[in-house]
């Protein structure tokens, strides 16, 4: 095994070992959480880190196997799946506060994603070809997108009020 391989094959475990983690955190989140918008919006980050270590196992043994890293044809949805969700559920929901609990693990999750985003942008820039770049690119993206939710969400979390008045852009006219 080459040196470049078994650098790929670290960078591989720790990918993969991040995005368990991430999954399992959000998955007890999820089940913390006070509210339904919680509970759905955490569950829904699990299951796309549970997509992400899936893709980066099939890239782990691309690479176990004496191949090049394998074009892996993964195209975010560039974070609608959980505006969706978020858009959906505040419809329906009260502007009551959150617990601090809810509060700190939602900016846990936002650390984790920054984490997550920094690793990524590093291996993007170590990246030894055009399909291992573009599978870390489109990952960067993503893991921005989390972060831009979760933050929305913890702005909704603290004061849901004033969330709705800013996400609704009421005017105030002199008449």
């Amino acid at each position: 095994m080459s040196l470049e391989q078994e650098r790929t094959q670290a960078v591989l475990k720790t990918a993969i070992k991040m995005e368990i983690d991430g999954k399992e955190f959000y998955q007890k989140a999820s089940k913390k959480s006070s509210s339904e918008l919680g509970k759905t919006l955490l569950a829904q980050l699990a299951g796309e880190e549970d997509i992400h270590r899936k893709k980066f196992e099939k890239i782990f043994d691309a690479i176990a196997g004496q191949q090049d890293w394998p074009k892996t044809d993964y195209q975010p949805d560039g974070g609608k799946a959980l505006r969706t969700v978020f858009a959906k559920a505040t419809e329906k929901l009260a502007t009551s506060k959150a617990a601090q609990t809810e509060l700190d693990a939602v900016q846990t999750a936002v650390k984790m994603e920054a984490r997550t985003y920094d690793y990524y942008s590093i291996q993007s820039k170590n990246a030894a070809s055009a399909p291992e770049k573009e599978f870390y690119d489109a990952l960067i993206a993503q893991e921005h997108e989390h972060q831009l939710v979760l933050l929305d969400y913890y702005e909704y979390l603290k004061d849901p009020g004033s969330w709705f008045v800013k996400q609704e852009h009421p005017s105030i006219d002199g008449g």
